[in-house]
């Protein structure tokens, strides 16, 4: 009885939500159109076609769970982004439409009211989403200091060059990803790290990223591990489509030994919650699994896409982990430690320690959805180790690159 109870409540409740979706999409277009009826011959026609052309996308993407098909870059650049934008609008727009229709009625101008703050809000909401595309090309590097407490003196100064969150696909530009490998060699690392979400959903961007960033090389190699887009693309694939393309060292709860001497220093690459819990699949995070062949005495440093894996590993001695997955919510303000993500997430951006460890969180490299960054730029870091007795994180300004 229980099953039969849960199998009618789940298509019950989608029913649910695809009405109230639906009633939402035919109220906030409903109000444009009283809005925009007859001010000028055509208007209504052609808000009609633009509320085809940019809910038709979401229409197919639910019904199939995803494009049926590869979406190339022309579809992306041409039906997707223009859906993210108006979905992105409608509500604001429509609700200022509304309350200006409601507040100018007892005037005898609800119209006029109404397109007023329609425009108003729609000038205001265009703008920013400029400033945001303006935002996400502008490339930065940043420094950041970590004093690790028993790092050996042999690795005293080696150099970490990462990248988070680049979401690339035939879409992105390929002059901004000429821009980050050309970046990125110029810092000299020792090693880089790509800190997940390589890619934007499809397996089929491996292709994308190896013509882009397959380059990128450094002495103590280059490693690689999944983020949540990574994963959602189907990871079994990806990670193949990585391995064949020999792009660098992919790390699955693993480990990875650098000697210098006498001195070790274990790199350590996390699965991704995206995965499922603990056992669920070989991508979930274990931690427990990827510290099992650490040596002894080896200063560790992880790769965790995901900030919240960071407490686990810190309570099991890793010294740095290096994380991304926030995007700092594209939106940020550094001076204040805030970002558009910082009220859902305890670490959200930058450097935190807690007694011997320390975690960076990148604002990612590229941008998902939409090309929009604002204060929370593009980066490139470059993170330096250094041997001290107490764990201090120092982060300095950025540049644009």
């Amino acid at each position: 009885m229980a099953m039969a109870t849960v199998r009618r409540t789940r298509p019950a409740r989608a029913g649910s939500i695809a009405v109230r979706l639906v009633l939402y999409l035919f109220a906030a277009w409903g109000t444009l159109g009283a809005i925009v009826a007859g001010l000028f011959p055509g208007a209504l026609g052609a808000l009609v076609m633009l509320a085809l052309y940019t809910t038709l996308p979401l229409i197919a993407f639910v019904r199939w769970r995803g494009w049926p098909f590869y979406p190339g870059k022309a579809f992306r650049l041409l039906v997707v982004r223009p859906f993210w934008y108006a979905q992105l609008m409608l509500p604001l727009v429509s609700a200022a439409g509304l309350l200006g229709l409601l507040g100018g009625a007892p005037f005898g101008h609800a119209l006029v009211v109404g397109r007023i703050a329609a425009l108003i809000v729609l000038s205001a909401v265009a703008a920013l989403l400029g400033a945001g595309y303006l935002g996400s090309g502008r490339l930065v590097v940043r420094h950041v200091d970590v004093e690790v407490p028993g790092l050996a003196t042999a690795f005293d100064g080696l150099r970490i060059a990462q990248l988070s969150d680049l979401h690339i696909g035939p879409h992105t530009s390929r002059r901004f990803l000429g821009r980050i490998v050309k970046a990125t060699g110029s810092l000299l690392p020792d090693l880089i790290a790509v800190t997940g979400d390589l890619i934007d959903d499809r397996a089929e961007d491996v292709a994308s990223y190896a013509r882009a960033l397959g380059s990128l090389s450094a002495p103590l190699g280059v490693y690689m591990i999944p983020g949540n887009h990574d994963v959602y693309a189907g990871w079994e694939e990806v990670e193949r489509a990585l391995r064949a393309a020999n792009l660098g060292t992919v790390l699955v709860n693993e480990a990875r030994v650098i000697r210098r001497g006498d001195a070790s220093i274990a790199l350590v690459g996390t699965g991704d919650p995206a995965g499922g819990p603990h056992g669920s699949s070989r991508h979930a995070p274990d931690v427990e699994r990827a510290l099992s062949r650490v040596p002894e005495g080896a200063t560790v440093i992880a790769f965790a896409h995901n900030p919240s894996l960071w407490p686990s590993l810190a309570a099991r001695g890793v010294a740095l982990t290096l994380s991304g997955h926030t995007h700092w919510g594209q939106f940020a303000f550094p001076r204040l430690g805030w970002s558009l993500a910082s009220p859902f997430l305890e670490y959200a951006m930058g450097a935190h320690t807690e007694q011997d460890a320390t975690l960076y969180i990148s604002p990612g490299t590229g941008y998902w959805g939409i090309p929009f960054r604002l204060g929370a730029s593009p980066e490139v870091t470059l993170v330096t180790l250094r041997s001290a007795l107490v764990a201090v994180a120092t982060v300095h300004r950025a540049r644009v690159a």
